[in-house]
């Protein structure tokens, strides 16, 4: 339990010292923004509370925490891979939390407070959609940030990794074209998402410049990435009175459901109807058939967003707030020329 004889916790140093958790926590980071004075009597306090040895190995090995908002699919697994691998080749340790809803100010505060309690040094959000009290709160605290595909577009101040959204849109359209298909539709996720626009923009610029046009009914937001979307988000084009005979869907997640909604429904994929997807996850190798899809470099992804927490922790400079990878179109088994 807390508080037992040779378990102290921050919270006893803090008390001894007459300081806050959150002053303890400053002086075990390192942080420059604590009193000569305040400082030298809680890294005396921490030496008698045996904490000198944790004070010496936060130093050497940050911390940094990866968070999540919503569920944790194909996508998050290779992110989480990613930042884990760059972790070990750098001595870093990553704590993992996932996010269920949006904080009040005073949540955003305490969630903020708790982290910089624990050690933490900086934080990597995923497909999040940051509100200004999160942001204010992880500048109080000192805390750097950085957003892989963020859901909005982030401020000229929030540090960001993404990749080429766009032009992998556009890719995918063009090997549809090149197949000989007209009739193509787009199955998206979070109409709002920065990263759904961008490869819906690149879609319809390719099909554009092939004067090629979009039917009523063609483009469907489900509101979500995951496969439960694509299985409820896919018959709406699949049971359109002119069916598309391709479909882009915007996440491997998406595209699997669009799969499973095709075989309930008879159609052979790609002989009746094929599926391109994005991301380029476990699950668009082990599909049936194997997924052609857009390949986001996400591993790469996750290394560099924690390369970036670290320097930023360090108080170095970077180049660029925002970096964007490049992607790259992945052919396999889903795709073929349309029926005749």
């Amino acid at each position: 339990m807390p508080g037992t004889p040779g378990r102290p916790t921050l919270a006893t140093v803090a008390e001894s010292a007459g300081v806050s958790v959150a002053t303890v926590s400053k002086v075990l980071n390192g942080r420059e923004d604590v009193a000569p004075a305040t400082r030298a009597r809680v890294q005396e306090l921490l030496r008698a509370h045996d904490y000198a040895g944790r004070l010496i190995a936060i130093q050497r090995h940050p911390t940094v925490e990866l968070t999540f908002r919503g569920r944790i699919g194909g996508y998050s697994a290779e992110i989480i891979q990613g930042v884990a691998s760059a972790a070990a080749d750098l001595s870093a340790a990553v704590t993992i939390s996932v996010k269920s809803q949006r904080p009040s100010r005073l949540t955003a505060n305490q969630w903020a407070r708790d982290l910089a309690a624990n050690g933490r040094r900086a934080v990597i959000a995923v497909t999040d959609e940051l509100g200004e009290k999160e942001i204010a709160a992880l500048a109080r605290m000192r805390l750097p940030i950085v957003v892989i595909d963020p859901m909005n577009i982030p401020s000229p101040e929030i540090v960001s990794v993404g990749s080429t959204n766009f032009r992998g849109g556009m890719a995918a359209a063009r090997h549809l074209l090149s197949l000989g298909h007209r009739r193509i539709a787009y199955l998206g996720g979070n109409v709002a998402a920065e990263c759904n626009q961008a490869r819906l923009q690149g879609f319809k610029g390719a099909l554009e410049a092939a004067d090629v046009g979009l039917p009523d009914g063609y483009i469907h937001n489900t509101g979500d990435f995951m496969f439960d979307e694509g299985i409820s988000g896919g018959p709406l084009l699949l049971d359109l009175p002119t069916r598309p005979t391709a479909i882009f869907a915007a996440s491997d997640e998406l595209a699997r459901g669009v799969i499973e909604a095709a075989r309930a429904r008879r159609l052979s994929v790609p002989e009746d109807v094929s599926i391109v997807g994005f991301d380029d996850t476990e699950l668009a190798r082990i599909a049936s058939p194997p997924l052609t899809t857009v390949r986001q470099p996400l591993k790469d992804m996750g290394a560099v967003a924690l390369r970036t927490a670290l320097r930023l922790a360090a108080g170095e400079s970077i180049d660029s707030n925002h970096v964007e990878l490049a992607t790259e179109l992945i052919v396999r088994s889903s795709t073929a020329a349309p029926p005749a």
